[in-house]
């Protein structure tokens, strides 16, 4: 399977079938999260959680006991860190065949913070139950999928742009590839903040904002989408990328900020 099938494959899960994740599938998935890497060198912690013994709960998940969170200290550039290690995660347990699906809000978070143990200059972003697919999605499900639509996506000429927001990127790029993984890539509520901007072998990312997705403290939940778009691409560069985070100073659009540039070294 190449890995625009297993991103295309994958979709968020809600509906498991009630098994138990296997403890060799458990075992896999938490070894390969403590080895995850991201470009900003920022260390996550990794935990597995049980719903029964840590007294977890998440309305919209039905079927799974087992949860993965990690935990990030307050530092710069953390939301994006956090979103590029945590879909390397999701990934990986796609091709596996194990469900997830990224819950920051939909759950009981005072529960998983306390069974993460959470200190005072920690951030747990968002957790994902683990385990198999049931057959059928449940009608909650079904009606949350079409309320975001989340089979579909936004143009490439809406996302992508050569050397400024005034000239989206002809389709035939070189990276193209690459920009169809950042294009399918998940995000809250489907919202696909992500604009990129190439300049040769740079990809400059940026946010378009929404509304109501930073907190008091500053903690902006769509730059974690931000780094699962630069994971779906760094994934499409053969993790052949550099991270940079030189502002090119390009003339933006309303309500859009630079991010990073990620350039592919060949």
């Amino acid at each position: 399977m190449t890995g625009m099938e297993l991103i295309r494959r994958r979709r968020s899960v809600r509906t498991f079938d009630g098994n138990p994740l296997r403890p060799e599938d458990a075992e896999r998935i938490l070894r390969f999260a403590e080895g995850i890497e991201n470009p900003y060198g920022i260390a996550i912690a990794w935990r597995l959680l049980s719903a029964k013994a840590d007294g977890l709960s998440a309305p919209v998940i039905v079927g799974a006991d087992t949860y993965i969170a990690g935990k990030v200290s307050r530092v710069p550039h953390a939301e994006e860190a956090f979103g590029f290690a945590f879909e390397k995660l999701v990934l990986y347990a796609e091709s596996l065949g194990i469900g997830t699906t990224w819950i920051a809000g939909t759950m009981d978070r005072p529960a998983f913070e306390r069974a993460m143990q959470l200190g005072p200059d920690e951030v747990m972003p968002c957790v994902s139950p683990l385990g198999y697919p049931a057959e059928r999605m449940s009608l909650r499900e079904t009606m949350m999928r079409k309320g975001v639509r989340a089979d579909s996506r936004m143009g490439f000429s809406e996302l992508f742009f050569d050397r400024g927001f005034d000239r989206p990127l002809a389709e035939d790029t070189p990276c193209r590839e690459a920009l169809e993984m950042v294009r399918w890539a998940p995000s809250a509520v489907n919202k696909q903040p992500w604009r990129v901007v190439m300049d040769g072998a740079k990809a400059h990312f940026y946010e378009k904002k929404s509304k109501g997705y930073v907190d008091a403290s500053g903690w902006d939940l769509q730059k974690v989408d931000m780094g699962i778009a630069m994971c779906h691409f760094a994934f499409g560069a053969g993790d052949r990328v550099r991270l940079s985070l030189a502002d090119p100073g390009l003339p933006t659009p309303e309500e859009t900020s630079y991010v990073a540039t990620l350039t592919v070294e060949m």
